[in-house]
């Protein structure tokens, strides 16, 4: 993952997997809805992008791991 939008699509799809609406998972998280829309939009917050610039130019991937997933 090297992109916000990545990032975005990525939790797109695991709240979508997991049955949950946009304003679920905000409550859950402790969010605005407006955060989680602008989060899979793949919008790149300051703290976001820096952070997939700065793995992309060490050379690491990020990714996102359902928990009991095995590599």
């Amino acid at each position: 993952m090297t992109t916000p939008e990545e990032f975005g699509g990525s939790i797109r799809a695991a709240r979508k997997a997991q049955g949950l609406r946009q304003d679920q998972l905000a409550g859950a998280a402790g969010v605005g809805v407006r955060f989680i829309v602008d989060l899979e939009a793949g919008k790149p917050t300051s703290h976001l992008g820096k952070a997939l610039a700065v793995a992309a130019a060490l050379g690491l991937r990020v990714t996102i791991e359902a928990p009991g997933t095995q590599r």
